[in-house]
Order: structure tokens, then C-alpha cells, then sequence
């Protein structure tokens, strides 16, 4: 309230505090998708995908990372009944690939 008896509406351009709050709280924001971002969760100090994510990450279906295990194309761990593929085995299958690729290219 003001000194006339008004309620005064409090909005980023007319109050400080309004203004530092959402400036704190876009920091806060930014702080916590660069957390989430970094954050890559593990087992043995390893990061694994689910099917879903490597889907996404590779561009292929889910039934052609089922039908790559049953090739024996890529290497994976079952724990129960999730399957997950371990980021540093499929780095180096795409590597291996890329490699084979360029012998293929240069011969």
C-alpha cells in the first residue's frame, strides 16, 4: 500500500526487488539445466543407455537395435528384463565402423 491508501502492483518495472528476484531466479534456471545437462548417470563409473535413448541418439528403431544384439552387432548388458548398452561400447563399434569404412574407401 502506498501513502494514499492504494494498493501499489508490484511488477518488474516499477519495484528493485521484483527485478532482482527474477534475475535470481533465471540464474537458479540456467544453474540447474547445466546440472541436469552434465549429469550423466552410472554404474561403475559408466554410462549406459537405455534402447530408448540410443534410439534417439543413433536414429534407428528400437527393433533395429534389437535385431544389431541378435546380430551381435552391438554389445549390450541385460539387468533383469532392461537391456542397456554401455556408452564407451558403442563409441567404439561407431569407431571400429568408421575405421572400416575408411580402409573400404582408400583400397
Amino acid at each position: 500500500m502506498n501513502d494514499n491508501g492504494n494498493i501499489r502492483l508490484l511488477t518488474l518495472e516499477n519495484d528493485m526487488r521484483v527485478r532482482a528476484f527474477f534475475s535470481l531466479l533465471e540464474d537458479l534456471s540456467s544453474r540447474v539445466e547445466k546440472i541436469r545437462d552434465n549429469n550423466k548417470p552410472s554404474l561403475d563409473a559408466e554410462r549406459y543407455y537405455t534402447d530408448k535413448e540410443l534410439a534417439v541418439k543413433l536414429k534407428v528403431s528400437r527393433r533395429s537395435l534389437q535385431d544389431y544384439r541378435n546380430n551381435g552387432i552391438l554389445p549390450y548388458t541385460q539387468v533383469g528384463r532392461k537391456i542397456l548398452y554401455r556408452a564407451s561400447d558403442i563409441e567404439g563399434v561407431l569407431m571400429d565402423g568408421y575405421k572400416e569404412a575408411y580402409r573400404l574407401k582408400n583400397t
